[in-house]
């Protein structure tokens, strides 16, 4: 079932063509797992698992790894209440809706499809928002489920989990440590795996943060559309701008590995890299797009007001 949420071509453009790219990147690096480690049994029976894994239970370990609880209306009547408008405007199934206590004013939505999607706010977005930028935000996250690129951001991301898992166990294992131990062809072929799953690694990162920045700009126009209220949107990154960078670095360093997911990202990178590895688009790009919405709104609504 389709929603009433705009739908973007460029959106689903980047999707296919990320979603292929990594494809023929996963089967390479599959195919140079088998050759390297000589048990295609093992790679394989191990890589369908935790991609099974991922795709399944998505919203499950987001939910965990960012301290959100599934809620009830009766403990969150006010939250509920956007959320149930929100989705019968938009005319799709409505998610399951969690809290994340937590202070950073942030919020998420996961899943693999709009059938099985969660979405979750943190205590911290709360206590900060006003009524319409609250909408404004839900709106941006039931976006991502109605244009399924949270269950493709899920997915894509797998490749570089599987690769980054790698790396991690060769640098911590006792495999370097057990060096003299070990014949010349075994520590030959340990860092030709190694090697390949770093560079797979920074493949899959580049085109994740890519397609991540535009889908970011592509939810806040969709939600904006939605409200029909952008300036309401704008205020919500303006503030939670603000106030993310009055929290504790000691928090932000947590929360900074789930930037992908968030409706806004926590600060850490420098200006000379966010280009290639910023997983949003700053600021000022989506203040920018939510004023040209607001005008092009204001100019459809001035013969309604005068006729």
């Amino acid at each position: 079932m389709r929603s009433r949420f705009r739908s973007d071509r460029g959106l689903t453009t980047r999707m296919g063509v990320t979603v292929f790219l990594l494809g023929l990147l996963y089967v390479g690096f599959v195919a140079a797992l088998i050759v390297l480690l000589k048990s295609w049994v093992l790679v394989v029976v191990i890589a369908a698992g935790l991609l099974a894994a991922q795709y399944w239970f998505s919203d499950r370990i987001a939910l965990y790894a960012m301290r959100g609880r599934v809620v009830e209306r009766e403990e969150y009547p006010r939250l509920h209440g956007v959320v149930d408008r929100l989705c019968a405007v938009a005319d799709m199934p409505k998610p399951l809706v969690a809290v994340a206590d937590m202070d950073l004013p942030n919020a998420f939505a996961t899943g693999r499809n709009p059938d099985h999607a969660v979405v979750c706010v943190t205590t911290g977005l709360l206590r900060r928002l006003e009524p319409e930028e609250l909408e404004g935000v839900l709106a941006h996250e039931l976006s991502h489920v109605a244009h399924k690129d949270v269950a493709v951001i899920t997915v894509a991301s797998f490749l570089g989990v599987v690769a980054g898992l790698i790396v991690r166990f060769a640098f911590y294992s006792e495999l370097f440590g057990a060096r003299g131990r070990k014949d010349q062809n075994t520590l030959i072929v340990f860092a030709a795996v190694i090697g390949v799953s770093a560079a797979v690694y920074a493949i899959s990162f580049l085109l994740i943060r890519a397609l991540s920045r535009y889908r970011e700009l592509a939810a806040d126009r969709a939600g904006a559309l939605l409200t029909g209220r952008p300036s309401a949107l704008a205020s919500a990154l303006t503030k939670l701008d603000g106030e993310i960078a009055r929290i504790p670095t000691r928090d932000l360093r947590t929360a900074r590995a789930f930037n992908a997911f968030y409706f806004t990202p926590t600060p850490g990178l420098a200006p000379g890299v966010r280009p290639l590895f910023a997983t949003h688009p700053t600021l000022e790009q989506r203040l920018d797009q939510l004023g040209r919405i607001s005008a092009e709104l204001g100019e459809a609504a001035a013969p309604g007001k005068t006729g």
